[in-house]
């Protein structure tokens, strides 16, 4: 039981916990900037009377349309961030729980 504890632990500690930090950070940065660019056009396309304006009835299918999974892929890369910082916080205290119980079983 002892071996096969260790072992466990020892791949477990080689693991690497920054890709997760990394892609956690970045998807989130990602997923905010894009739903900002996305507000921001939509909000620098109103006139004064609050109506959209486009220039033709196809641009403004499309254009809404686009907007609409962009703002779908956004929220999906915001959701994807937190979990991947969720993943990595508790990965990081279930290393350390190891390393006590390890410890503590050594004594």
């Amino acid at each position: 039981m002892k071996k096969i504890f260790f072992c466990i632990f020892i791949e477990t500690k080689s693991l690497n916990m920054t890709p997760l930090l990394v892609m956690g950070i970045s998807s989130l940065i990602l997923g905010l900037a894009l739903r900002y660019w996305i507000n921001r056009r939509k909000f620098y396309r109103r006139g004064p009377a609050g109506a959209e304006g486009f220039s033709s009835y196809e641009r403004s299918v499309f254009i809404t349309l686009a907007e609409r999974f962009g703002k779908w892929i956004a929220y999906a890369l915001i959701i994807l961030g937190i979990g991947f910082l969720w993943t990595a916080k508790t990965f990081k205290k279930d290393q350390e729980r190891r390393q006590k119980s390890i410890e503590a079983y050594q004594k």
